[in-house]
């Protein structure tokens, strides 16, 4: 049964149903301080936005100081006349939990039980996406000054789209996907995209140049937020040929929305704010920094600003359709918003999996923002035999299948908070010893943007992306356990004497080990 959040007398559950596009999203949220900050005073988008929201809402791996805060939409963009940039929408958990009508702990299994409700899109003909339509055939078309495209540092190699959802068709089977990628602004109609290893829109991308043509694409900005989510599942959890927009649909009980492009034979999502249409090259590369000779990309998920690719493939922009007044959508590269975006659906893949193999032991996932979603996890087991000893060893191997990127798996007992990393470090100082808890399995893929993972750190790996990959099992023996009972309190509700204080464990059910 999915947990409802409470404030006042709304079902926010309810409400969260109803968001079917941004612009829904940020009416939920428009009179909570907490979590949306609106402002008119102008901004550059060239660094200084990023420069702000760090101290606002970024948290993450971002370089301290940070903090978690509100989303925040910026209204006065300079250059930019008819766009506001909204960032941050997605970079806190009980926000996120809040867009999808639930609670913090309880968000990672909505998410897992959507997979049962997956709904495909539909196709519908008229769309607010393409109110306004900008065509690249156009003398005037410039993408530079059409869309403020934001650096996060004034190391960045080019302005990024950072919240691009690019969608696109297998050429060969007709099955669509949607991904997120690093999108660099290289020309007046022309973008770089980064593809990580494995990414299926690639493979889309490959097939079509072998047989020497172009792939229709197009990035859609500004979503409702369910939509990001879901597109964030990887294989195996989301195989070759699975449309994430299901997900989507199962989580709003309503199947996304798809309208034919303007000017490309492929879909874009119809109540998007901006639509990038274009297509692919076949053989065409430029270098990341090419304009700018910087050496360096943008920061990304680890916290690091990872070199400039000097070779990636270039989509040739045709069109460019928005909503009246569009909102454009960003992110701070190693924020907390990718703690969420790949972090939710990482949790929710290591749970259908560990629950279909081991039912009942784990009960808590948490994709550690220190990992920026994707390197370490926090499982919390129930252990109920000295059989589970081995088992829960068992489901972190399970986890480690589950999510290739994933590094490091912590485990511990149900009365650990995973949400708490003092809570998760005292079990790992009080509960693990190194010489027997901790298992190396080396030589494992992992992800190219950890810089640890590559010979030059490490000449034993035989390539970029390949890691040893750990488990520390900061779990109590289960023979001993009564050795390691915490100290237990009585239970009182502290609010009659603190009404000033805020408790949201307390207000929304998420007690540890609920």
């Amino acid at each position: 049964m999915t947990a409802v959040d409470k404030c006042g007398d709304l079902d926010l559950t309810a409400q969260a149903r109803a968001i079917r596009d941004l612009r829904d999203a940020i009416a939920l949220l428009a009179n909570d301080s907490r979590d949306y900050l609106e402002s008119d005073l102008e901004i550059d988008p060239d660094a200084q936005l990023a420069g702000v929201y760090r101290h606002i809402g970024a948290g993450g791996t971002v370089a301290r100081p940070t903090r978690r805060g509100p989303a925040m939409r910026f209204t006065s963009i300079k250059g930019y006349d008819d766009v506001s940039v909204l960032v941050g929408l997605l970079a806190d958990r009980r926000r996120v939990a809040r867009l999808l009508g639930t609670t913090p702990a309880h968000v990672n299994r909505v998410i897992a039980d959507a997979f049962d409700d997956a709904l495909a899109p539909v196709v519908v003909h008229d769309a607010p996406a393409q109110e306004v339509v900008h065509l690249a055939s156009a003398p005037d078309f410039d993408i530079r000054t059409l869309l403020p495209a934001p650096t996060n540092t004034p190391h960045d190699a080019a302005p990024y789209f950072c919240m691009g959802l690019l969608l696109g068709t297998d050429p060969e089977t007709g099955h669509s996907d949607v991904t997120i990628h690093r999108i660099a602004v290289q020309g007046r109609d022309e973008l770089s995209i980064f593809f990580a290893p494995g990414r299926h829109i690639d493979a889309f991308r490959q097939k079509a140049e072998n047989a020497g043509q172009a792939l229709p694409i197009t990035i859609n900005m500004g979503l409702d937020p369910a939509i990001f989510i879901g597109a964030c599942f990887e294989a195996p959890t989301t195989p070759f040929g699975y449309d994430e927009l299901q997900v989507a649909g199962g989580l709003r009980r309503e199947p996304v929305e798809l309208v034919r492009a303007k000017t490309v034979q492929e879909h874009a999502i119809a109540r998007a704010e901006i639509v990038i249409e274009g297509e692919l090259l076949p053989g065409i590369r430029v270098a990341e920094d090419q304009n700018s000779g910087t050496g360096h990309a943008m920061p990304e998920f680890p916290g690091y600003n990872g070199p400039a690719h000097p070779s990636l493939p270039v989509m040739k922009v045709t069109a460019v359709t928005t909503r009246r007044h569009p909102i454009l959508e960003t992110l701070v590269g190693p924020g907390e918003e990718h703690t969420s975006l790949a972090g939710l659906p990482t949790e929710a893949s290591i749970l259908r999996a560990v629950d279909s193999a081991l039912p009942g032991l784990v009960a808590q996932v948490y994709a550690h923002t220190a990992g920026g979603g994707k390197f370490l996890a926090v499982m919390q087991v129930r252990k109920t035999s000295a059989l589970d000893d081995g088992n829960a060893r068992q489901a972190a191997i399970i986890a480690l299948a589950t999510y290739r990127e994933l590094k490091n798996v912590i485990l511990v007992d149900t009365d650990v908070d995973v949400f708490d990393s003092d809570d998760v470090l005292w079990a790992m100082t009080t509960r693990m010893q190194g010489n027997t808890d901790i298992i190396v399995v080396p030589g494992v893929a992992g992800h190219v943007l950890d810089p640890s993972q590559q010979p030059a750190y490490d000449p034993s790996l035989p390539a970029k992306g390949v890691t040893s990959k750990t488990i520390y099992d900061a779990t109590a023996p289960f023979h001993m356990r009564a050795e390691f009972a915490r100290a237990q309190f009585a239970d009182v509700d502290p609010r009659p004497w603190a009404p000033n204080l805020n408790f949201p464990y307390l207000e929304d059910g998420d007690g540890v080990g609920e």
